[in-house]
């Protein structure tokens, strides 16, 4: 397969690329926006990704890139045994993975030996990451399954507005909650937002950048619902919140 200098078109163990059609991949694959923006699809759902965002897919979900002039991205594959919490796992921008995709960037490795080193240090930091503080299941229920990624995508839509969009009752999408994870809609909601945010604490970001990535107005509202849903005191997570929820 041809490639050029910035790789528009890569060879198989390349890992990084400038947009693609749809296919899919036999193993677990990382969508890294190093500047600019980009659209992905993925499952059939869009994602809007830009500077140092990235997103984590399962091994055979279809997916397309879409970059805009100027903007660039790398698309490493993974360990077979770094697998996803869901098929499309979003992860915002993770500074520790920043660090080792700028660095594979200017190494610029082209064989499977040169891949193999920056393909470990992806796997340690995916999985120092991913680890779910606030254990949450997707419902099974199709619609109400589009509609909790959409609530993930949209935190400040209302659950009557999603429903709607999913013609749905409140009512419903509420009853489906309960039985298939446990949890109310709100509650639900929240956890995952919060699980989005100490991702990306644990991955070196400090609190101002996790209250983004969840989809918190401020930081100060991360921390008042860290500190509900953990039983933390705020004071303790101001100080080190990584260290508070215990490690």
């Amino acid at each position: 397969m041809p490639t050029t200098s910035l790789g528009t078109v890569v060879a198989e163990n390349a890992i990084r690329f400038l947009g693609h059609d749809t296919h899919q991949h036999d193993e677990p694959h990382l969508v890294y926006v190093v500047t600019g923006n980009a659209c992905l699809t993925a499952d059939g759902e869009e994602w809007r990704l830009g500077r140092h965002e990235a997103l984590w897919l399962a091994p055979r979900v279809p997916h397309a890139l879409r970059i805009e002039p100027g903007g660039m991205a790398l698309g490493p594959f993974l360990d077979p045994a770094e697998q996803p919490r869901c098929r499309v796992q979003p992860l915002g921008a993770v500074p520790a993975l920043t660090e080792v995709m700028t660095t594979a960037l200017g190494a610029a490795p082209s064989t499977p030996e040169q891949v193999e080193p920056f393909r470990q240090a992806l796997g340690r930091v995916l999985r120092g990451i991913s680890r779910q503080y606030f254990p949450v299941v997707l419902p099974v229920h199709p619609a109400v399954r589009a509609l909790a990624r959409e609530a993930l995508r949209t935190p400040s839509a209302t659950l009557e507005s999603l429903a709607e969009r999913h013609r749905m009752s409140a009512r419903q999408v509420q009853r489906v909650f309960l039985d298939e994870t446990g949890l109310p809609f709100t509650r639900w909601r929240n956890r995952a937002r919060m699980n989005a945010a100490v991702e990306h604490l644990r991955g070196g970001g400090e609190l101002t950048a996790a209250a983004r990535a969840a989809g918190y107005a401020t930081r100060a509202g991360l921390l008042r619902g860290l500190s509900r849903e953990s039983g933390v005191p705020v004071s303790e997570l101001t100080t080190d919140a990584v260290g508070a929820l215990g490690g």
